[in-house]
């Protein structure tokens, strides 16, 4: 028990039943996902919930099945009821940060940017901060503050809002859509697909292996020691906080490192711990070849021993090969790469005052 994470957990009932109404179609709040995602991270050893809870009468039930105190903020005349409970709960979780040590983890459930100061205030005191916020309804100053976000709608167990509730917000931009029900329908079927096809870019399989490889690279390059996969892990979740890997479609990090490695982005070797193993980037194979593709490029270009200017260089290498991507194999940029080519001595790389630029010549 002693290496278990102590986690305090504060919900922001309002702005979480709130935001779950009116971004998700209708549907009620349900504290259980929640739960059993923190559950995962760690021991919840408080749990408390603030609200005027004359407005959420039905939901105190569900709360109080999972243990959670309920602290009331009753909305009084000339005062408002949101600050009221902000502060509140602003107050608790540092009051709790100085007189429990063994709190190693808080996790704050709102999406209101209000309470970024605090964020940061916990993690100035040595505490990991979680948030939890309905995607929709976050701000997006709260995310990045956090060490790990996690978005409501993507946890486990939540269910996907009827597809008339999510055709609602388009429909009442079109003035007398409801006596024409049908034609609005077919026209914003495309819209609905087209907003997945939107968001598919960030969590494209693609994206995720060049996000990955320059996480690696930069640990290898700035980091002492070997790179795991559990360190690995925390590098992405303090690069993008909202990462999960089940947003890639794998039930595991492990199962999201075999795939990648399968495809040649990374490698895997034993580490210091069963479950933990090591992870590096590939030293041969496409590394090689996109070296020697470099070098062929710029031989023709630069035939008779004519030096080649970086500039446009990158969009005729991916003339010879248009899948070529330096971040796939763990360069930040194309004059990284080139760099890299050069300390290797497939080529020469000097800048020039001249052309104002880096030219590229192969060695003889």
């Amino acid at each position: 028990m002693d290496q278990e994470d102590r986690i305090a957990l504060f919900l922001d009932y309002e702005n979480l039943a709130l935001g779950a109404r009116d971004h998700r179609g209708g549907s009620a709040f349900d504290f259980r996902p929640i739960a059993d995602a923190l559950a995962e991270r760690g021991r919840v050893v408080v749990r408390r919930a603030y609200a005027d809870w004359s407005y959420f009468d039905e939901d105190r039930r569900m709360l109080t099945r999972s243990h959670v105190e309920l602290i009331e903020i009753p909305q009084r005349m000339g005062a408002s009821r949101k600050n009221a409970a902000d502060i509140k709960m602003a107050v608790d979780a540092i009051e709790l940060a100085f007189e429990r040590d063994y709190i190693s983890t808080f996790v704050i459930c709102s999406g209101d940017s209000d309470f970024t100061p605090l964020v940061h205030k916990l993690r100035e005191l040595n505490k990991r901060v979680i948030g939890v916020g309905v995607e929709g309804s976050t701000s997006g100053l709260l995310p990045p503050a956090c060490d790990e976000f996690l978005y409501y709608d993507r946890l486990e167990g939540v269910d996907i809002p009827p597809a008339r509730g999510r055709r609602a917000r388009p429909a009442t931009r079109q003035a007398g859509a409801e006596q024409r029900a049908p034609e609005p329908e077919r026209e914003q079927e495309p819209e609905v697909d087209r907003r997945p096809a939107g968001e598919e870019p960030g969590r494209d399989v693609d994206a995720l292996a060049v996000f990955v490889a320059q996480s690696v690279a930069g640990l290898q390059g700035s980091a002492n020691g070997e790179v795991t996969a559990s360190r690995l892990k925390r590098t992405l979740l303090r690069k993008d906080p909202t990462f999960s890997e089940s947003d890639y479609g794998f039930r595991t990090f492990g199962e999201l490192l075999r795939h990648l490695a399968e495809r040649n982005v990374i490698e895997l070797g034993e580490g210091p711990a069963k479950g933990d193993p090591e992870v590096s980037l590939p030293e041969h194979g496409d590394r090689e070849v996109a070296f020697g593709l470099l070098r062929g490029v710029v031989a023709d270009l630069g035939s008779g021993g004519n030096p080649v200017a970086l500039s446009g260089l990158k969009n005729q290498v991916r003339r010879a090969r248009p899948d070529f991507s330096e971040k796939k194999l763990g360069y930040r940029s194309f004059l990284q790469f080139c760099k890299a080519a050069a300390t290797a001595g497939v080529l020469d790389l000097r800048w020039s005052p001249e052309a104002d630029d880096y030219l590229l010549t192969t060695q003889t």
